[in-house]
């Protein structure tokens, strides 16, 4: 990781849990995200981490759900920003349910909870396969962690084989386990305590210190994911308008450090397995 290497801005702009009752302006239906996606993609984001919903706008990992979802983006916006499935269990599907989404979707970009994936010993040869045929297609992984001994775990699994070790690309989860789930900067620490030389990071973090956990991240060389899913605030403590908002407030963070930020396009030439 270099602070030289541009800065790759990712969205979240509507998790699996939030409602428009959370806040009017968090895209559901494929129209939405696909304004979103523009909105976002002009304020500076570079990939969109999508998460689709089912008719009672529970979470979902439905294949036809995300076609569409996609599709929507793809016309709105083209190539113009990365679009990252996610694979979130959320309580409701099983390593294999999440894979098989996968598999279905073929989507450019996954995320993938290293727990969830590899929490069942029995299943690491199944989940191993799925992550190395994910790099043969060229999809891009990013392997979410939520504390550091989750670092640990995930670089033996990268010892021994069970994860491919080629450009990897991690998303360390700020202030998961904290009460009310309110993320400091400090929650990176112990990430940076163990070995991270060699790994390509970002950070997500909850509640109204998103922007400074961003912001600290960007000033060590890491990548940043900011939007609804994890937080509504921007960093004065007012409600933020919309996604785009939150990522205008990253981008001129970044841009303040002196971080270059990385379109889609470049984004995929970093990512690239």
């Amino acid at each position: 990781m270099s602070f030289e290497e541009p800065l790759i801005l990712t969205v979240a702009p509507n998790g699996a849990r939030k409602t428009k009752a959370d806040h009017p302006a968090l895209p559901i239906l494929p129209g939405e995200l696909a304004e979103e996606a523009a909105a976002c993609r002009d304020a500076g984001a570079a990939m969109i981490h999508l998460h689709v919903r089912d008719a009672q706008e529970g979470h979902s990992l439905d294949a036809g759900r995300y076609g569409e979802a996609i599709s929507a983006i793809r016309e709105r916006v083209g190539e113009g920003i990365i679009i990252q499935m996610t694979t979130e269990a959320v309580g409701i599907y099983s390593p294999a349910e999440q894979m098989a989404a996968v598999r279905a979707v073929e989507p450019e970009a996954a995320s993938l909870a290293v727990r969830e994936l590899f929490g069942d010993p029995a299943l690491e040869k199944e989940a191993s396969r799925f992550c190395h045929e994910l790099a043969e297609r060229g999809c891009l992984a990013q392997y979410i962690l939520y504390t550091d001994e989750d670092l640990v775990s995930f670089d033996r699994l990268v010892a021994r084989g069970l994860v491919p070790a080629s450009n990897l690309f991690l998303l360390f989860v700020l202030g998961r386990y904290t009460p009310g789930q309110k993320s400091d900067p400090t929650d990176l620490l112990p990430y940076l305590a163990r070995n991270i030389e060699g790994h390509r990071w970002a950070v997500c973090a909850f509640g109204a210190k998103e922007a400074a956990c961003a912001g600290a991240a960007l000033c060590l060389g890491g990548h940043v994911r900011v939007g609804f899913e994890n937080n509504l605030f921007l960093a004065d403590g007012s409600r933020a308008p919309s996604n785009a908002a939150l990522v205008a407030q990253a981008l001129a963070a970044a841009k303040a450090a002196g971080r270059k930020v990385a379109d889609a396009k470049t984004a995929r030439e970093i990512l690239a397995p």
